[in-house]
């Protein structure tokens, strides 16, 4: 059965924001438990998540803001883990911020399994063109909500039957591709 491992991103995602949800309907829905969300580690998070990966292989992730860019961030680095897609959710700018600078530069690697970026027009996190342009360089589909702020509590997202719907067409998406790791072991052979 396949996972969805929820990630969330600075300060969390408490009730009501749609992580928190999401998590509590979707019995196949799991919330990743990182460290001091309000005070992040990089390197702590990417151990934390891509354990909770080891333990659900083949889950789809659903990262917002900060999770957003972890998720990125992992896949870029730990290519070989066993990820099925990853939707992308408001993703946060890592330049600049005391709490979140030490994410550095947000990778623009293409990343090898079905993903898709959620941005809006008006983010106060990261600007719409920014996100269309990491879109294209992860190799995203890019969803345009349009005015929706930051995706968020703030912006009037609770429950968000369209994140579903948009997990529901990677996990199609995915059906459709090879197996990542078979083909990272015949490209080694």
């Amino acid at each position: 059965m396949t996972k969805t491992l929820i990630v969330p991103g600075l300060d969390g995602s408490p009730a009501p924001h749609w992580q928190h949800w999401w998590a509590a309907t979707d019995p196949k829905a799991l919330m990743v438990d990182l460290s001091d969300p309000s005070h992040p580690v990089p390197a702590v998070w990417e151990t934390e998540l891509a354990g909770m990966i080891l333990r659900h292989p083949d889950s789809i992730l659903v990262g917002h803001s900060l999770g957003a860019v972890l998720i990125a961030r992992l896949l870029a680095t730990w290519p070989n883990l066993r990820v099925r897609g990853a939707l992308l959710v408001a993703p946060a700018e890592t330049k600049g911020g005391d709490r979140v600078g030490q994410f550095g530069a947000i990778p623009e690697l293409r990343l090898d399994i079905p993903t898709t970026v959620v941005a809006s027009r008006n983010d106060p996190w990261m600007g719409f063109d920014r996100a269309a342009h990491l879109a294209r360089a992860w190799g995203s589909g890019l969803v345009d909500l349009g005015h929706a702020g930051h995706i968020n509590v703030a912006s009037g997202f609770g429950p968000w039957m369209q994140g579903k719907a948009l997990r529901d067409r990677l996990m199609m998406a995915a059906l459709n591709q090879p197996d990542r790791t078979k083909y990272a072991r015949r490209i080694a052979l």
